[in-house]
């Protein structure tokens, strides 16, 4: 009886023992086959660094490939302060360098952050800024790549193209409206460190970054030319507070150019007032058509044949009363006796006004 019930307790334990082999061997197996992705970039997210390289924006041109739109490559100052061994004295130099206060820069070197970019005085240094930062020598010093949104043509078709901020993210025009496509994919240099911070001597992994789409617009640079430069010169001529003005195929609606004043300068938008850089007049001001809707009322009264443009006649006295209201010509005294086509020469006030009453009368 007393052999019986010790089989017993050593069977149980054996059995007990081989299904915790099991469980221990399924879970190995789970871990190894199906968890192990997961795992890995979990592990790898604690010991790897990455320093970010800017994807270059994408370009717009006009419709027929003269670029409006496009890049220069600057450079920007990280610090990885883990690597700093003297923060004081990096601090001073790369203060001395930028021109900036010790104080502040002391606080970028010593954060208590894996890789920590010095913004804004260390964001797109000229090339003696950065070879000067370069000469340095500094473990933990960084300077890389970046490209800044340049606009050839400077103050031309502005509002139109709008601008991007610092970190070249669209605010303005077609770069806001379009920046989901202009906008690529950053890439990064991935490099690997100890709990401390410290670079462990490990391959770099270079991931390359990707521009971004090249926009093409209906505007042709050379139409677009033309109308700045006579908007300049009425602009000179009659000194308005604004003018505006907008070419366009009526065939396909596409806008061929467009222009306004005051403009600025895309490149250097932060040197003018928010009113100015924030209203494309052609598509955000208000405005009666006035004479130019002339065109759409004669139009309805010869498709409805009321009037012939070389046989009807209308004689202009300067005056004229319609249904109570005085309509004046803009000529004094008026044009005289005209032909409807003369009519529209002239663009009388009180021919335009008849012919639309006739219509209206027919059409009742």
């Amino acid at each position: 009886m007393f052999f019986s019930t010790i089989h017993e307790r050593i069977r149980f334990v054996f059995i007990i023992s081989i299904v915790i082999l099991i469980a221990i061997i399924l879970k190995v197996f789970y871990i190894q086959v199906f968890a192990y992705e997961k795992l890995n970039n979990l592990a790898e997210s604690l010991w790897s660094r990455e320093l970010p390289i800017k994807a270059d924006r994408g370009e717009i041109v006009d419709r027929n490939g003269v670029v409006l739109a496009t890049n220069i490559t600057t450079v920007s100052l990280v610090v990885v302060p883990g690597q700093i061994d003297d923060p004081e004295a990096v601090a001073k130099d790369l203060a001395d360098i930028l021109g900036t206060d010790y104080q502040d820069m002391l606080k970028h070197v010593t954060k208590s952050t894996s890789i920590e970019r010095v913004h804004p005085e260390g964001r797109g240094l000229d090339f003696e800024i950065a070879e000067a930062i370069d000469n340095l020598g500094y473990d933990g010093v960084y300077l890389l790549k970046e490209s800044k949104r340049y606009y050839p043509y400077e103050t031309v078709l502005s509002h139109v193209l709008g601008y991007v901020g610092i970190d070249n993210q669209g605010l303005s025009g077609v770069e806001l409206y379009y920046d989901e496509y202009l906008t690529g994919a950053d890439g990064a240099i991935k490099y690997f460190s100890d709990g401390k911070g410290n670079k462990l001597e490990l391959t770099e992994v270079y991931e390359a970054p990707t521009s971004g789409i090249t926009l093409e617009l209906t505007i042709d640079i050379n139409l677009q030319l033309a109308i700045e430069n006579e908007l300049d010169n009425a602009m000179s001529k009659y000194n308005p507070e604004q003018g505006l003005i907008v070419a366009m195929d009526p065939n396909t609606g596409e806008i061929l150019a467009m222009a306004s004043r005051p403009n600025f300068d895309s490149n250097n938008y932060g040197d003018y007032k928010s009113e100015i850089i924030n209203r494309n007049l052609p598509i955000w001001m208000t405005y009666e058509p006035g004479s130019t809707f002339k065109i759409i009322t004669l139009s309805a009264a010869l498709e409805e044949r009321t009037i012939n443009l070389f046989e009807d006649t209308f004689t202009d006295s300067g005056a004229i009363n319609v249904d109570g209201s005085t309509i004046h010509c803009w000529k004094s005294g008026g044009h005289g006796t005209q032909t409807m086509l003369e009519v529209v020469e002239n663009s009388c006030n009180l021919g335009v006004n008849t012919a639309t009453h006739i219509n209206f009368k027919k059409a009742l």
